[in-house]
């Protein structure tokens, strides 16, 4: 198998990005990403993409500054599934991590599914830190685009920041 190197860079999550991210879900969590990124224009969050040489994102994710006081919260975070283990989430936490830093901000904190162990141990491999379990739900679109209650616990994560 032979190593393939790709420069990867990290900006900003714009709407004209939405177009090419159905990698990350269905047409119903792509309108909240645009919901999200309106909430970028205020401050209230940071939304990221990680990007190829061509500027099309392969990965994404936000920051929250108001989720919890005093602490970035990461969230909505995906890579494509065709990229996945290939050190592009990495880049794309590190990435939000110095976002939480230039706000001056200490603590990073995550959710992530307990029935995601990758996920899980990745942000592991970064310093994140389970503290807590809590259930959590929310409405996802089926591929029919019927609406779903999807209910799951997830794992709370923290981690302190240098």
């Amino acid at each position: 198998m032979a190593n393939v190197m790709v420069k990867l860079s990290v900006r900003d999550l714009v709407h004209a990005d939405l177009a090419s991210c159905g990698w990350a879900g269905s047409d119903r969590h792509l309108a909240n990403v645009g919901e999200q990124l309106v909430r970028a224009q205020s401050g209230e969050v940071d939304y990221l993409a990680v990007c190829t040489a061509t500027d099309i994102a392969v990965a994404k994710g936000g920051v929250d500054y108001r989720a919890k006081a005093g602490v970035g919260t990461l969230w909505q975070l995906a890579v494509h599934p065709a990229l996945q283990s290939c050190g592009i989430g990495t880049v794309l936490v590190e990435a939000a991590e110095l976002r939480i830093r230039r706000r001056g901000l200490r603590q990073a904190e995550l959710w992530v599914e307990e029935d995601n162990p990758r996920a899980r141990a990745l942000y592991e491999r970064l310093g994140y830190v389970a503290y807590d379990r809590q259930p959590d739900a929310w409405e996802e679109q089926a591929p029919d685009g019927s609406l779903r209650r999807r209910e799951t616990v997830c794992t709370v994560m923290r981690k302190e920041l240098a």
